[in-house]
């Protein structure tokens, strides 16, 4: 099985070699030592420290984040690798979701709903007024979208649903709407509404890559990994340069037990992300 370095997991991840030896030290990833007693780590490795990482980004701490991801081990039945399940920050908290399920790891409670709209109850009341009156001088499709724009950014979700529909209205060819309006749906697992829309987007623009990298997202969340997987492949024949794209083959592949292909796939997405380190 191929064992990655600390420097070739720097490279890929962009995770610093002090921090990716550090979580080695925390337990957080199940390394192994060469003859010369330097960390050796296994692809499901990389995909724990890349998760490990996001999350801790996020300022939830990386005593917290062993711990929470210690609590995913052990929630998941034995043989399966967390690249199986997708980890994330959601506010202050750490979610596991797996295909229409999921829960904080931390205290194993199921999320019902993710679309409960905390952070727009406490935005700003000037906030608000400020988008009202933008409102109600909208004219045009584009306004309309820059509206929307506004209210996603203080996840104001109802209200930036009901402008993407008014930008759509007036312009049905708007991609960006379209498909920021399948996101919304995505976000709140309504995972039919999100893909027609998607699908919608990528009708209109073939060639567009982020439609139909999120139509393969939101097959995925389905559990229909054969297809998620075919809209991969697809959205690589639209633009092979993506790294995501590659990543996601690379971990399905993996889960699926095709060590070849992951590792083709995997390959792929560490050269094209040790050139997007580059450029910036």
């Amino acid at each position: 099985m191929r064992t990655y370095s600390t420097r070739e997991v720097t490279e890929l991840l962009g995770i610093r070699s002090e921090r990716v030896r550090s979580y080695a030290r925390q337990g957080i990833v199940t390394s192994t030592r060469n003859a010369h007693g330097h960390y050796r780590f296994s692809f499901q490795d990389l995909v724990l420290l890349r998760t490990a990482n996001e999350l801790v980004e996020a300022k939830l701490g990386a005593h917290r984040v062993w711990r929470a991801l210690r609590a995913v081990r052990s929630q998941l039945p034995d043989g399966r690798p967390l690249s199986s399940v997708r980890v994330f920050a959601e506010a202050d908290r750490v979610i596991v979701r797996e295909r229409n399920t999921a829960w904080e790891p931390e205290s194993g409670q199921t999320i019902l709903n993710f679309t409960v709209d905390e952070i727009a109850e406490k935005v700003a009341p000037l906030v608000k007024a400020s988008a009202s009156l933008a409102r109600e001088q909208a004219n045009t499709s584009e306004e309309w979208f820059d509206l929307a724009l506004e209210f996603d950014q203080i996840d104001a979700k109802e209200d930036a649903q009901a402008a993407y529909r008014e930008a759509l209205f007036l312009d049905e060819y708007h991609i960006n709407a379209r498909i920021n309006l399948g996101r919304l749906f995505h976000n709140k697992r309504d995972y039919q509404q999100a893909e027609e829309l998607y699908r919608e987007a990528l009708k209109i623009d073939p060639a567009n890559s982020i439609a139909a990298f999120n139509i393969g997202v939101v097959l995925e969340d389905q559990g229909a990994t054969q297809e998620a997987m075919r809209a991969y492949h697809h959205t690589l024949s639209i633009d092979p340069t993506l790294p995501d794209v590659h990543y996601n083959l690379a971990r399905l592949y993996e889960y699926q037990g095709d060590k070849q292909a992951a590792l083709r796939h995997f390959s792929r997405f560490k050269a094209l992300n040790g050139q997007r380190n580059d450029n910036n």
